[in-house]
């Protein structure tokens, strides 16, 4: 046989003849019309069915009549078996009703022996179409597959994959649909889209469409869904337009779920507010104290100065409550700004409750029932009760204001677990075990608007004069300084809860100790040496030190007071320094004087503590403290305790 063409494939023909003088001929007709390939030639009816399926041939040729059995019979089996193998039959004579007959039963094509010049140009027709069939059946194959992996992948996806008509029914959508919005698909096929799109938002969505019909570039646009329960979940949608012929055939597009993940963004929005008008207040609120304190101690040095009868008693002693008064905001300052002192301890929050009953009854007044539902089975925290009591205490003042008609205030405790389903909604909690806080009111809930706002310092909807708007603010400072969270559920008309969560911790709770009566200031006659960056306070501290009796050594920086230890002949019994100050601080300045003098000890001052506290190690076990501003008795009394404990 000849070659086939270039990039033809190879064909395999089965030829059935039992006459090996019409077998050459055949195999000569098909040589000359150039088809390639192999041929291989059967005689019975078992070599045939035998050869259909080892060989698998691309074509058939087979003699109208055999001795065991005909051309029928090989076109009949070729169907079955062949998987749609072209046959064509060769015979010496065929009238023209079995000539259609065999076309009629789904042969190729039938020759003459005696035209088998006509045999060469079938065969290559026969074979081409049979390759043809061949690619379409592939062809078709692949779009089935193409198809079902498209399929796959619509039916498979989170986000709702839709096709909206030209005038905006919905005309097709994917499983997610479903699964967002709890509706059944087919009840939805043919309706107008915008029976979803909230009330609110549907100018958006039906400009959104317009603009896509008319092929103008559309960015992502949100709007809320309806879902099945009633309520709206936000979309992030979209769209393309698809024509044919020239014409809008529809709009195709992509509808995503980003509910949860616009309610984490607007919590990471607020916690960073949060950080950072806390790290603002808390710089403030340092130095305030610095001024604070001078004002607060040359008014008690004054008042020392002043006798019992003279006039000016009064003005000063206005001047102190003012400055007390403006103590007071400082410390809610710092405590929002997680700044603050905490005396903290293994407790039961149970406890700590409890003892706010009382006070709560008085605060609350008759027309408010105060209930409580404490776990008998409640884990220990670590915390300053101090503290917790200032959080049952601001909440519970929130609460009675929310309720002027008289209400119900609930305090609840209970274990609880937070999963990461939980912490996944509500940033930035971490999955742990915790001691829950829940204070309810019954009173007047909040809007979104006053909720984004709840936590700012002076933010209050109060009237003037009512509230300085840093009850809620310490709350939030409080919780997160003891590594906890806080969680505002609240609907206008129906209420609010606070819910605290503290990390629970292991070990029994520490009993509770009462502190000895305060005893009369003691002179001295040590030496002190005082360092602070901060004129106003160091001169009051050296008054308030002098007075008592002590020698004073005055610095300005770290430096200052090194070079002046370092020239010091006399013995110093005592550094008192400020924590944070330019150049070198209080805690490196203490570590450099305790190798010059061994035996020095050291008191802390500062009007802020975080740093203190977590880079400077003011509070480690051994340190002593002094929180700005300081009266110049206490400073006294601490610098005394001090001394005394050397002594010992």
């Amino acid at each position: 046989m000849g070659t086939e063409s270039a990039g033809a494939p190879s064909p395999r023909i089965l030829l059935v003849e039992d006459i090996p003088a019409d077998a050459e001929l055949i195999a000569r007709e098909l040589r000359r019309a150039g088809v390639g390939g192999r041929l291989q030639r059967v005689e019975t009816r078992a070599d045939y069915i035998r050869t259909l399926h080892e060989f698998a041939p691309d074509l058939i040729i087979a003699d109208h009549s055999l001795p065991s059995f005909s051309a029928s019979d090989a076109l009949e089996m070729a169907q079955r078996e062949g998987a749609g193998v072209p046959v064509i039959v060769v015979t010496g004579s065929l009238d023209e009703e079995t000539a259609a007959d065999y076309i009629k039963a789904g042969a190729a094509d039938y020759i003459v022996k005696s035209h088998l010049e006509r045999l060469g140009p079938a065969v290559l027709r026969a074979l081409d179409l049979n390759r043809a069939r061949a690619e379409q059946a592939r062809a078709q194959e692949q779009l089935r597959q193409s198809e079902a992996r498209y399929r796959t992948l619509v039916d498979g996806v989170r986000d709702v994959i839709f096709a909206l008509a030209p005038d905006g029914t919905i005309a097709s959508l994917n499983p997610a649909f479903e699964t967002i919005t709890g509706f059944p698909r087919d009840e939805w096929l043919g309706r107008p889209f915008e029976q979803l799109v909230h009330s609110d938002d549907l100018p958006l969505a039906l400009e959104l469409l317009s603009g896509v019909a008319r092929g103008e570039p559309r960015p992502v646009n949100q709007f809320r869904i309806r879902t099945r329960k009633g309520d709206y979940r936000m979309g992030e949608f979209a769209a393309t337009p698809q024509y044919r012929e020239g014409q809008l055939a529809s709009i195709l597009g992509i509808g995503r779920d980003v509910t949860e993940r616009l309610s984490l963004e607007q919590q990471l929005r607020q916690a960073q507010k949060m950080e950072a008008v806390g790290r603002l207040a808390g710089g403030v609120a340092h130095d305030f104290n610095n001024i604070l304190t001078a004002i607060t101690g040359y008014a008690d040095l004054l008042l020392e100065d002043l006798g019992t009868t003279d006039r000016r008693r009064d003005d000063i002693a206005e001047i102190r409550k003012a400055a007390e008064r403006a103590a007071g905001l400082t410390r809610q300052l710092l405590a929002f700004s997680r700044q603050q002192v905490m005396q903290v301890r293994v407790l039961d929050l149970n406890d700590v409750v409890a003892d706010t009953q009382n006070m709560l009854g008085r605060l609350l007044g008759e027309d408010i029932a105060l209930v409580t539902r404490l776990d008998p089975a409640l884990g220990a925290v670590k915390a300053d009760p101090g503290q917790l009591e200032q959080v049952i205490m601001n909440l519970a003042v929130n609460a009675r204001d929310a309720m002027p008609g008289g209400g119900k205030l609930t305090i609840e405790t209970a274990n609880a677990e937070l999963d990461d389903t939980y912490v996944r909604e509500h940033f930035p909690a971490r999955p742990g075990s915790y001691v829950m806080l829940a204070v309810s009111d019954t009173g007047t809930g909040m809007s979104d608007e006053v909720q984004s706002h709840l936590f700012e310092p002076f933010f209050t909807t109060k009237e003037k004069g009512k509230g300085t708007g840093l009850g809620l603010a310490t709350v939030y400072g409080i919780v997160k300084q003891s590594g906890g969270y806080i969680w505002v559920y609240t609907e206008p008309g129906h209420g609010t809860t606070f819910k605290i969560y503290l990390p629970r911790v292991a070990g029994a709770p520490a009993q509770r100790a009462s502190g000895p009566k305060a005893s009369p200031v003691g002179a001295g006659t040590e030496t002190v040496l005082l360092a602070e960056d901060e004129a106003a306070v160091r001169a009051v501290a050296r008054h308030a030190l002098e007075r008592q009796g002590y020698t004073v050594l005055e610095a300005s920086s770290g430096e200052a007071a090194l070079d002046l230890a370092e020239r010091h002949s006399g013995r110093i019994h005592l550094l008192l320094t400020d924590v944070i100050m330019p150049g070198m601080n209080g805690r490196a300045l203490a570590l450099r004087l305790s190798e010059l003098r061994p035996d020095l000890r050291v008191v802390y001052m500062s009007g802020y503590t975080e740093e203190a506290i977590t880079r400077h190690g003011v509070l480690e076990p051994g340190l002593t403290y002094v929180q700005k501003p300081f009266t110049p008795e206490g400073l006294a009394r601490k610098v005394r305790e001090v001394l005394d404990r050397q002594e010992k």
